[in-house]
């Protein structure tokens, strides 16, 4: 039986905001407006987890041309703007949130603002004040461990005392090449990858409480 955890590290979009429905959308309208196709299932194929960086070369490639140099700006623009008007919490985090009794924190590929930013707007950004770290504070990316190991650090913990809940593959392989315990929050689709990476497979969050110490 494995211990629990003294620490959680949760990735921000798709474990604790339902964002990336969002950007998907976003991202499709804006290359189709450029004229590069992609589709709900390229993105969920290849973007999820990915870096900015990442994300913007398979644009390219797939266009087979430069991005527009303010692109990612008005990427930006548009999806804070959508967020603001549409952003939800994963189905059962604030409660989760609000019944743990061990210290929790964010580790996130996205920019501090954006984590900001949806936190606050599904009211949990207060729960995290002091405890939100970013890739783009690195400059480093995940499947690089080294958002998490950083994490665990400032949190005051050694990785094998934390527990990592993530979505995406490349956050699955972040996770388990920090040491930490990992929880895969799949669904049918992604399952068998993440757990092929060394994740637990979740289904639903409230399956946290069988793991984690709760109030």
């Amino acid at each position: 039986m494995k211990k629990q955890p003294k620490c959680i590290l949760f990735d921000c979009d798709g474990v604790l905001v339902d964002s990336e429905p969002i950007t998907a959308r976003v991202l499709i309208q804006m290359c189709k407006e450029i004229g590069i196709e992609i589709d709900m299932e390229y993105v969920e194929n290849n973007f999820t987890g990915n870096s900015w960086g990442g994300c913007a070369a398979l644009m390219e490639e797939k266009g087979g041309k430069k991005l527009p140099t303010t692109f990612e700006k008005e990427y930006r623009r548009r999806s804070s703007e959508a967020f603001t008007k549409e952003i939800q919490p994963i189905k059962g985090i604030p409660t989760l949130i609000n019944s743990l009794a061990i210290p929790y924190a964010v580790a996130s590929s996205g920019p501090v603002s954006k984590i900001r930013l949806n936190l606050g707007l599904i009211g949990l950004l207060e729960k995290f004040e002091g405890k939100v770290f970013s890739c783009w504070d690195l400059q480093v990316w995940k499947p690089n461990p080294a958002i998490y190991l950083h994490a665990a650090k400032a949190m005051g913990f050694a990785p094998e005392d934390c527990m990592v809940v993530e979505d995406s593959l490349f956050g699955v392989q972040a996770g388990v090449a920090s040491g930490c315990r990992t929880i895969a929050y799949a669904n049918e689709h992604t399952a068998a990858d993440l757990a092929a990476a060394g994740g637990e497979v979740i289904f639903d969050m409230a399956e946290l409480y069988e793991i984690v110490p709760t109030k």
